[in-house]
């Protein structure tokens, strides 16, 4: 089965993300879109309990396109082409559930994150909060040709992105790009607002940065939520060290905005939200050299 999945990979998922690189580099921002994968695996299919319909349910549909215009504003976009319920790149690389991997786990995986426990670890178990996604548990080979495969490079031309960034400007902002579902799965969360920003609570981005990017969405209207109910995951926290430059921060943008839930199709608004988007952009490039401070170190 391991070489039937390597192979599956091979054969689908290369290359298994994208990058669109600028003309030319003229901020020191990065983009990314780790969910919005849509290339599921035969394997993959032929081994859940679920259909594909339902494991949709967790991708972050169009968001890439969303984001599309920041390349013609001179930063780069990266996008996974592999979805999130195979495997999430916004976790630790082996964040591993017991439930779901059959072997012996080895010491060096997480098996006890809050992410773990809730089956959303770097291979899910379930597709939002409840429904099983597999017919049987994985062998510890499986999982690891996926993290091999496609993990592992993912987060190697991620971090190049960002290394790039900072040798040219001395700083850079990673900007990790999702979506949300409009209706909470609790009935106690009250309803969505339009945008959630997450820097960690102030971890992983200079607190002042996130202000001005959250004001800068209420000016055009929108509903904006401050690190909750998303405070940012492992690619915020892992890429996020304002100390050093490196700035991380996440958009989680309401998929009512511009989607069809139930179709996954673009809704009439989809358009429009996509100019916001690009201006915001442009207004946060403007604004980058002064809310943007080089630490000592690089600059000297």
């Amino acid at each position: 089965m391991t070489a039937r999945e390597a192979a599956s990979i091979d054969a689908e998922l290369t290359p298994p993300f994208t990058i669109v690189h600028p003309t030319r580099l003229a901020a020191p921002f990065v983009f990314n879109s780790p969910h919005s994968g849509r290339i599921y695996p035969k394997s993959f299919l032929e081994a859940s309990r679920l259909d594909p319909v339902a494991l949709r349910k967790s991708e972050d549909v169009f968001v890439e396109e969303l984001f599309e215009p920041v390349v013609g504003l001179g930063a780069p976009l990266m996008h996974a082409h592999f979805p999130r319920a195979y495997l999430d790149v916004n976790r630790e690389p082996y964040e591993l559930d017991p439930a779901l991997i059959s072997d012996r786990l080895p010491r060096y995986a997480n098996t006890q994150s809050v992410r773990v426990v809730g089956g959303l670890g770097t291979i899910a178990r379930v597709v939002t909060e409840s429904e099983e996604i597999y017919r049987v548990p994985l062998t510890l080979d499986q999982a690891l040709v996926r993290i091999n495969r496609l993990y592992k490079p993912y987060h190697q031309a991620l971090g190049g992105l960002v290394d790039r960034s900072r040798e040219l400007f001395g700083v850079s902002l990673l900007v990790d790009c999702h979506s949300m579902p409009s209706n909470p799965t609790s009935e106690l969360a009250g309803p969505r607002p339009d945008f959630v920003l997450g820097d960690r609570f102030g971890a992983s981005c200079e607190p002042e940065l996130t202000r001005f990017v959250a004001q800068l969405i209420k000016d055009m209207g929108y509903v904006v939520a401050l690190n909750k109910p998303y405070a940012g995951g492992y690619i915020t926290e892992h890429y996020g060290r304002p100390s050093e430059g490196l700035h991380a921060l996440q958009i989680e943008v309401n998929r009512a905005l511009y989607l069809n839930e139930a179709s996954f199709e673009k809704g009439p608004e989809f358009a429009e939200v996509q100019a916001d988007l690009e201006r915001l952009v442009r207004d946060m490039i403007a604004a980058a050299p002064a809310l943007l401070e080089v630490p000592r170190a690089a600059a000297e």
